[in-house]
């Protein structure tokens, strides 16, 4: 079966399923679905890292220059 056939049984049967169902495939593709929860788990990683001192900060300019110098947005 080629890609579209599985698109169109899969939207079929999610149009058909129960409510727990449709939960239950939302759970497991929810990383997937909800950009902005995945942003902001990301977000709040970084922001453990910074505040246990680890990983690395950049001051105004050296994000000013890796911004304008290619060369240097290898840094990040």
């Amino acid at each position: 079966m080629n890609t579209t056939g599985i698109r169109k049984k899969l939207h079929e049967f999610i149009d058909t399923i129960g409510d727990k169902k449709a939960e239950a495939i939302y759970t497991l593709f929810e990383d997937d679905i909800d950009t902005d929860a995945q942003r902001k788990r990301l977000i709040q990683s970084e922001r453990k890292k910074y505040l246990m001192g680890e990983g690395k900060s950049y001051n105004w300019d050296e994000v000013k220059e890796m911004a304008l110098n290619k060369e240097k947005r290898h840094a990040i």
